[in-house]
């Protein structure tokens, strides 16, 4: 395929970067070590459930969902061969 100044396979280089820097995205948002039994942000207790449900839990599910809510979305764009990027 031609690809002007492209080597062959950037496209599907550019393609793996991506998908392994979201994996890699996902597996440091996991929680890990052994749960809180009460929530780190408000304090409130954390039930037994969601504490065996999700190890390493921190928060209860009213502050989790805030969290999550607040997260800024990710917009899944490679910019790393972007020239944009380069200009920075």
């Amino acid at each position: 395929m031609a690809t002007g100044w492209a080597k062959e396979g950037a496209v599907q280089e550019q393609i793996d970067a991506t998908v392994k820097d979201a994996i890699q995205r996902a597996q440091s948002n996991l929680p890990q070590g052994a749960s809180l039994t009460h929530c780190a942000e408000c304090g409130s207790e954390i039930p037994q459930a969601r504490q065996q449900a999700i190890a390493g839990v921190r928060f209860c599910l009213p502050c989790q969902d805030a969290r999550d809510r607040a997260a800024t979305q990710f917009s899944g764009y490679n910019r790393r061969g972007s020239k944009d990027s380069q200009l920075r």
